[in-house]
């Protein structure tokens, strides 16, 4: 989910709710329930924006930098109503692949690379795509010329299949992998032994040398809390056992068990609940007031359900790619970067605007880089299908940029 979105908003009375309302607009997203912004703290620790609480008591120093991000991941996307939610998921799915986050096979890196492939260019057309076609194209944290080969083999089968077709099957299979949705948070055992803690949909997860080693359930949770550096949680008895046990582990800090403790509470509530609990009130309350305070997935699916509007139509943006450089004279790389945007109208397209729109959007994601030379090509495309259908000009802008 890489994009630069400057907003504007008064920091005095702003709210969390407020600035992800603006940044889902300005998406056309309806669904956002699934999303959150986070930012890092002075120690680079990741927390997720409360939307109930004022950010400047949340962001106390520094500029205010947040990222975009699926905060619950649906565990059945194909419940999502919209393509267009469905294509915000895949791109964080697709970064968590590239980050590690999300572990995978050689086979499933070339499945859901193929399907990648196939939303990004469509069909393969021999005419269009050379040889090596998708060698810029990134799928995996070490990739090789092998897996390309079984990419490229994979999406010449696709021909027909629509990109929300193919993000449809990329989510199917993402969704079935071991560390789909989990947020992970290190910790140390009973005995000091390190482990990690992963909190996901369906509960609390105990990872152990990148092993799942235990799984406790939403259900079989009665309760959790965090004290200091430590953090417990009491489990249900057995069927076969007389009393509650309660296990505990060790944070690297208090702050890393109250963010740890303040995940669960939030999934337990969103995947769990049918409504959020409301916040405990008056001066005699122990321990934290904290509560979730924004929808249920069982309400956000009643809310998307009501969603009546056209499908929103949308560009599926340039995925992350290696820049193929050259050596030229001067003793600098230059990068020759395409972009295509799409703009529907008449003859009467403004190709400066277009070229301005490229060159922004290239600065964007290549911040050190400079523009040094840029080309414009446009071309009419109209519909052999309805001739009164408006027609499509394409304008590709052609940017060298050097750093």
């Amino acid at each position: 989910l890489h994009a630069n979105v400057h907003l504007i908003i008064d920091p005095k009375l702003c709210k969390g709710q407020v600035l992800l309302d603006m940044v889902c607009e300005h998406l056309n997203l309806l669904e956002k329930d699934y999303f959150g912004l986070s930012f890092s703290d002075t120690e680079s620790q990741k927390h997720w924006l409360d939307p109930s609480k004022e950010i400047k008591k949340q962001i106390r120093v520094g500029p205010w930098h947040f990222s975009f991000a699926v905060k619950f991941y649906p565990p059945d996307p194909s419940q999502l109503i919209e393509d267009i939610t469905r294509y915000y998921l895949c791109l964080q799915l697709r970064e968590d692949i590239l980050s590690g986050r999300l572990p995978c096979s050689f086979v499933t890196h070339a499945l859901l690379g193929s399907y990648a492939v196939q939303a990004e260019l469509g069909d393969y057309d021999p005419e269009e795509h050379g040889p090596d076609y998708i060698t810029e194209f990134r799928f995996a944290p070490n990739q090789t010329r092998e897996l390309e080969e079984r990419v490229m083999e994979l999406h010449h089968n696709y021909r027909g299949m629509s990109p929300a077709e193919a993000e449809i099957n990329f989510l199917e299979n993402a969704k079935k992998l071991s560390m789909y949705g989990v947020d992970l948070h290190h910790a140390k055992d009973s005995e000091g032994i390190d482990i990690m803690l992963g909190v996901c949909a369906s509960g609390l997860l105990i990872y152990r040398d990148r092993l799942r080693i235990n799984r406790f359930a939403w259900p079989k949770i009665l309760k959790i809390s965090y004290k200091r550096s430590n953090f417990y949680i009491k489990i249900r008895p057995g069927e076969y056992e007389q009393f509650e046990s309660t296990i505990g582990f060790k944070l690297p800090n208090h702050r890393a068990s109250k963010r740890l403790w303040k995940v669960c509470i939030e999934h337990h509530t969103f995947f769990r609940l049918v409504s959020p609990e409301p916040p405990p009130k008056g001066f005699l309350v122990i321990g934290s007031k904290f509560r979730y305070s924004g929808r249920t997935q069982a309400q956000t699916r009643q809310a998307s359900a009501l969603i009546d509007r056209p499908a929103p139509q949308f560009e599926r943006s340039i995925s992350r790619r290696y820049l193929l450089s050259r050596s030229i004279d001067g003793g600098y790389s230059e990068t020759r970067i395409e972009k295509r945007i799409i703009i529907t109208g008449d003859d009467d397209v403004d190709q400066d605007q277009a070229l301005a729109m490229a060159i922004k959007e290239a600065k964007q994601q290549h911040p050190d880089m400079l523009v040094t030379k840029a080309v414009v090509v446009r071309e009419t495309e109209s519909s052999t299908q309805d001739p009164h259908e408006e027609s499509k000009v394409f304008v590709t802008a052609s940017l060298c940029m050097h750093n």
